[in-house]
């Protein structure tokens, strides 16, 4: 048998891997012409931003013709207003970038997530959040957004605009992103602080969570107690954590992986976005052996629900890497995971199988449902989506949105239809 001259090119997948999108290929207009006339003749699309989703939320149906495009070919288009203090990003920025532009001109993002290698319309699109008692999720600096709809309308929903919270966390599924407008504030520095081995037994989680700007715990639920504690301060204000002690040596949150590549530790200030997230902007992550989950409930179960996992975090620690307990301001965002209530988010980054994995999951969320959680829209989650939905006051409204916006579901997946029937 002749073996074909030209091989078939391989899948695109996920940051992880564990996802082969069902297109053939990822479409990387290079104009906004270009990307009008994708959008306007295909019958199905999906935006990929930074691949870093961990479910297929960013995928298409392979059965209906649907178009993977990514908006990293585009101009990156990111116009600051000083006098506004706002900042114009488009669809394909990352967040590392926006940054570095921002402090140039002395401005700064309230917060940022952990990696600032994400894209920044996708990471808000999914309700992705960094740390801090008084921060809200990375939506929540959104002024406006500017859509794309299946017509070939560019629609731009403001702050104050009916229907603009369902707008801002739309897990992709009223268009595509074009830009988002973002709060912005005079630049400031931070000091990072990491401290060892803090107990769960006589926790003060409030106490503990409220001691700085931000505040990052880790276990390895190898014991009952946080491995690493990473605090957060904004300079030149003082970091008071008395229960745990300092680290003598610069740390990573997953152990055994090399420190060389976090962001500066031991109370050494430096500017915002080079302390905000824990990992550098100059190291590039390579495709993760990992998978992720991530559950935010409501602040006040916080230490209920660390008890509730302590309960089996034999079982947990079999597949786990690390997990990271941060919390989040309440937000109005329609979809966020932090809409309407203080939050505390359990994230955990597990090993990279899947067979193994997906039976803890499910343990994990049956160990956290009395505490009403809503898991994170772009990580691995086993919840029926007709439970998940009913976590959010705003589902209803969000679909009426959606049927408004997009009434052919041009934008919609398997994932969105099983939601909210897109």
């Amino acid at each position: 048998m002749e073996r074909p001259s030209v091989m078939p090119e391989p899948r695109p997948t996920n940051w992880a891997r564990n996802i082969t999108f069902s297109a053939t290929e990822v479409h990387r207009p290079t104009s906004p012409d270009e990307l009008l006339a994708l959008v306007t003749k295909s019958p199905h699309v999906r935006v990929l931003g930074s691949g870093h989703s961990f479910n297929r939320i960013a995928d298409v149906d392979a059965d209906r013709g649907g178009v993977l495009v990514s908006l990293s070919g585009l101009p990156a288009g990111i116009d600051i207003d000083s006098t506004a203090r706002t900042v114009r990003v488009g669809g394909g920025v990352r967040y590392a970038d926006l940054a570095a532009v921002l402090h140039a001109h002395g401005l700064a993002l309230p917060n940022m997530a952990s990696l600032p290698h994400i894209s920044v319309a996708g990471s808000v699109a999914t309700g992705t959040h960094g740390s801090g008692n008084a921060n809200k999720s990375l939506a929540g600096a959104v002024r406006a957004v500017e859509i794309l709809t299946g017509t070939g309308e560019i629609i731009t929903p403001a702050r104050g605009d009916e229907g603009f919270e369902g707008a801002v966390v739309s897990l992709g599924a009223l268009g595509v992103v074009l830009s988002l407008t973002l709060d912005v504030e005079p630049d400031y520095e931070v000091s990072q602080h990491v401290f060892r081995e803090l107990p769960f037994q006589g926790l003060d989680f409030a106490a503990v969570t409220s001691s700085a700007y931000s505040v990052s715990l880790f276990t390895t639920w190898q014991a009952p107690r946080f491995d690493q504690v990473w605090v957060k301060q904004r300079h030149p204000l003082p970091v008071d954590f008395p229960w745990a002690e300092p680290a003598t040596e610069k740390q990573h949150p997953v152990p055994g992986m090399p420190a060389v590549n976090c962001t500066e530790q031991f109370g050494v200030p430096g500017p915002w976005h080079e302390r905000l997230p824990h990992f550098r902007a100059e190291f590039t992550p390579s495709s993760g052996e990992e998978l992720q989950s991530e559950y935010l409930l409501p602040r006040e179960h916080a230490q209920a629900a660390l008890a509730a996992l302590d309960a089996v975090r034999d079982r947990i620690a079999s597949v786990l890497q690390v997990c990271e307990v941060r919390t989040v301001a309440a937000d109005a965002q329609w979809l966020s995971p932090a809409y309407g209530r203080d939050t505390v988010a359990f994230h955990f980054t597990w090993v990279a199988d899947t067979e193994r994995v997906l039976p803890i999951v499910s343990l994990v969320e049956d160990r956290l449902r009395e505490f009403d959680p809503r898991p994170h829209w772009g990580k691995v989650f086993t919840a029926a989506p007709e439970r998940v939905v009913t976590r959010y006051p705003r589902a209803a409204a969000f679909a009426a949105l959606a049927r408004r916006l997009d009434p052919e579901g041009k934008f919609g997946n398997a994932f969105v239809r099983a939601l909210f029937d897109r």
